[in-house]
């Protein structure tokens, strides 16, 4: 959008250049028009001395040829040298170029003033070809000519005069001849003067219709700037009047009331919106003191002025400045405002003041309805974690400053994801409004009771001895089984578990008393849910599960640090087992905070219960197939043992754990025939349709399974024959004591019968000992693992390439494996 231009501020200079420009154009014409009458008068002058040089030296001659007296032929020759000065002017000028040295000498010998010399050449060099000029120039040539022979006559007088031998009849013939020449003469000597007089004349009338001319156009020019100046003077006006218009409607629409006072705090103007404010008039407010319409009060102290609005008022204000407060009205009745304020300065002095008022009534409204959002659940209108771990952390100081005793309870509704799964979110939103209402109800007075998230939920316990706390436990336990709920005729049984801990040694963290609670509620879901589990320092079952929660936090940081470390150990061909059908297993470690290496068994419980197995996994393939496809490059003809990757139960069942397969394998070109996976077998039957599905699309590409730890778990031949391995794992639990007890001989013994008789080849783990390997290879088990054989080594090349003292193929094994 085109803006239109603001109106500049007229200019002095603007407004008067033209006239300046005229008067100094007239001053210049009239010093021309002076300089030239100057030279014209020069002229007129100098014709008038060369007329009566002219008449005197016929004059002076005629007496000469009369009395023969040599003082009249002297004042003949003064009386001609003025005319022939005039001459030697016009013979100078008329040169090519001029001779001005001799045209100054002529001039002055003509009997013109020193002060006409230049106006006189200036004159005759522009203007010798103006037709008046011109003319009289011609008529000055003619009277020249004459002269030219009245010397000529006078010289031949004065040289026969001066010899005496001059007679009568040349006295008279010479009286013929002067007396012919100056009726020659005069009539150019006339012609000239009047030329002369025509040129000064007609120079006069044109300098005059010039400034006319030029005081006319001054005229018209002065209306014209004039009539402009006008027309500017009503855009400024019309501008300022909308300008006026404009503001007047801005201040009317803006919702903040606006209040203009004079000098002295009487009001001259208030909008729409200031007499809604104020409720007053702004007719009625005209000419009024501005503290007769409302009173600034602190709200902390609402009886006291404030002094900010006093300087507002006596217009003491510098610059503007900005407070908040309510206002009270003539009525009583009060609004919070923010209010602004700034002096009206006019020439460095005050003139007046705007006040500007900005009702914060809504703008309140909204901070509470903010304040509240952020400490309370918008589904139940309890208070959220964050307001709940505030009032516990004030509990928790206050009870390192005075004794007490507290409780506080994690609540956890059983089996409620069921409710939201079969009939909806809705279902499950309006069940949570229910158990609020019922636990509230339970409570004592200032007790707290806050939504957690989902369908956990927080109380805590002010001032509460142990066994009320406990019995308040129950009853809302209870409460909460006796609740009926159905949703569109489908009733559901609803129970809670909840986690008590008892507060009232100091020092108790806020960090330690949440994971305490948690930690008891966790266990009361363990033990069957529908319970009241309190917290005991000395239990050793929750220590054991604080254990494994602090492993959560020490495993994601060492997959961020990358502490985790492969090794692996050879499974050896028994036997009969065709030669290089062997293969590793690959085994993981954790180095610790300390530099320890920490074995799997310490760290893996953890990791499955709180679902972080997968994240393992993932680590464990994508760092094997690198050192794979490291090796290849360093020898590409080499032969390599086939791997094998222990999965986890979670892992199994996780479609994108496929997808990210089929990307390592492209990504670092490692042949599936290579990967061996191994699984245990009570996360197989666990997910039996998963590990199925898992087996059959990863045997498609290749890849080998076995199935690791057979009949230590379920322990079910009938779920066997369902899942496509190619290895059995006979578990070490009855390997390591075959020699001494026949019992676990037998299992054994049955185990490879019944591996064989499926088409699958086994493997005997904790071989360590010749003794049982060489019992293993009577029964006919085809691989063995164990110390006997070759214990764990860093994974290396060396581990990765074939070794021909032994058979093949390579097995992987992954983090589930605890060896």
């Amino acid at each position: 959008m085109k803006l239109k231009p603001t109106l500049g501020t007229p200019r002095l200079l603007g407004i008067v250049w033209p006239f300046i420009a005229v008067v100094l154009f007239q001053a210049l014409l009239g010093c021309v028009s002076l300089y030239m009458l100057s030279a014209v008068r020069g002229y007129v002058a100098g014709e008038s001395l060369w007329s009566k040089g002219q008449k005197d030296a016929i004059y002076f001659l005629s007496l000469y040829a009369d009395n023969r007296n040599p003082s009249a032929y002297e004042q003949y020759l003064q009386a001609i040298s003025v005319p022939q000065g005039g001459h030697k002017l016009r013979i100078a000028l008329d040169k090519t170029p001029p001779d001005m040295q001799a045209a100054r000498v002529g001039i002055l010998q003509g009997g013109n003033r020193p002060e006409d010399v230049y106006g006189l050449i200036w004159l005759y060099k522009n203007f010798r070809h103006f037709s008046y000029m011109d003319q009289a120039i011609q008529k000055w040539s003619v009277g020249d000519e004459y002269l030219d022979k009245l010397d000529s006559l006078a010289q031949e007088m004065h040289r026969l005069i001066s010899s005496d031998r001059a007679s009568e009849a040349d006295v008279a013939n010479w009286r013929a001849q002067i007396y012919a020449i100056n009726n020659a003469v005069t009539p150019a000597a006339k012609a000239f003067s009047e030329a002369l007089g025509e040129a000064s004349r007609f120079i006069l009338k044109l300098l005059v219709i010039i400034n006319l001319a030029m005081a006319l156009g001054l005229i018209c020019l002065a209306l014209l700037r004039t009539h402009k100046i006008l027309v500017q003077c009503r855009v400024y006006a019309e501008a300022l009047q909308r300008e006026k218009e404009r503001v007047q409607i801005t201040l009317e629409s803006i919702g903040d009331g606006v209040i203009s006072t004079d000098v002295d705090g009487a009001i001259t103007y208030m909008n729409p919106a200031a007499e809604r404010l104020t409720h007053w008039l702004s007719a009625q407010a005209q000419g009024v003191p501005l503290g007769a319409l409302f009173k600034l009060l602190d709200e902390n102290r609402p009886d006291d002025d404030l002094r900010l609005i006093d300087h507002v008022l006596n217009g003491r204000l510098e610059g503007s400045s900005e407070h908040s407060g309510l206002i009270q009205r003539v009525d009583g009745s009060t609004v919070a405002v923010t209010l602004m304020g700034a002096p009206i300065v006019h020439a460095g002095e005050p003139s007046g003041m705007v006040l500007v008022l900005h009702d914060m009534t809504q703008e309140r409204q909204y901070i509470a309805n903010l304040s509240w959002q952020a400490t309370h659940d918008a589904l139940t209108g309890l208070a959220n974690r964050r307001e709940f771990e505030y009032r516990l952390e004030l509990v928790l100081q206050n009870l390192a400053r005075h004794q007490g005793r507290h409780a506080l309870m994690f609540l956890d509704l059983d089996q409620f994801k069921l409710v939201n799964d079969t009939c909806g979110h809705a279902a499950g939103d309006e069940l949570l409004r229910h158990i609020c209402t019922l636990l509230q109800s339970g409570l004592r007075e200032g007790d707290t009771l806050a939504r957690l998230g989902g369908d956990e939920f927080g109380i805590l316990l002010e001032n509460c001895p142990a066994e009320m706390a406990e019995k308040i436990a129950e009853g809302l336990r209870h409460a909460v089984q006796s609740l009926h709920f159905a949703w569109k005729g489908r009733p559901f049984l609803n129970t809670i578990s909840i986690g008590l801990v008892h507060i009232h040694h100091p020092p108790v963290t806020l960090e330690g008393a949440m994971r305490a609670a948690d930690m008891a509620c966790y266990m009361a879901k363990e033990k069957g849910r529908n319970r009241v589990q309190v917290y005991h320092e000395d239990d050793t079952e929750v220590s054991l599960r604080f254990g494994e929660m602090t492993w959560v936090q020490r495993l994601h940081v060492a997959l961020e640090e990358n502490r985790f470390c492969l090794y692996s150990q050879a499974i050896v061909p028994l036997g009969h087992v065709q030669e290089g059908s062997g293969h590793i297993e690959i085994l993981l470690r954790l180095q610790d905070e300390n530099g320890r290496m920490i074995m799997p068994d310490s760290f893996i419980p953890a990791a499955e219960r709180y679902g972080l197995m997968s994240l393992i996994d993932r680590w464990v393939v994508e760092n094997v197939f690198k050192v794979i496809s490291e090796c290849t490059a360093q020898d590409a003809g080499r032969a390599m043992e086939m791997c094998a990757i222990n999965l986890s139960g979670t892992t199994i069942g996780d479609d994108e754990f496929l997808a990210f397969l089929h990307e390592q394998f492209e990504f670092y070109g490692v042949s599936p025939k290579q990967i061996c996976f191994e699984i245990t077998e009570t996360s197989a039957i666990a997910n039996l349709g998963s590990a199925i599905r898992f087996i059959n699309e990863l045997k498609a590409l290749g890849c080998r399974f076995s199935l690791d730890d057979f009949c230590a778990g379920m322990s079910s031949f009938a779920y066997l024959k369902h899942l496509p391995v190619d290895f059995l794992k006979i578990d070490g639990s009855f390997v390591r004591d075959m020699l001494d007890d026949p019992i676990n001989r037998a299992m054994v013994e049955v185990i490879n019968h019944i591996g064989h008789v499926m088409g699958k080849r086994t493997i005997a783990e904790f071989v360590e000992s010749s003794h049982i390997e060489q019992a293993l290879t009577e029964i006919g088990v085809d691989y063995a693992q164990g110390y006997a054989v070759e214990r764990p080594h860093e994974l290396t090349c060396e581990s990765v390439w074939f070794r021909p003292k032994r058979p093949s193929p390579l097995a992987v094994k992954l983090p589930g494996a605890l060896r």
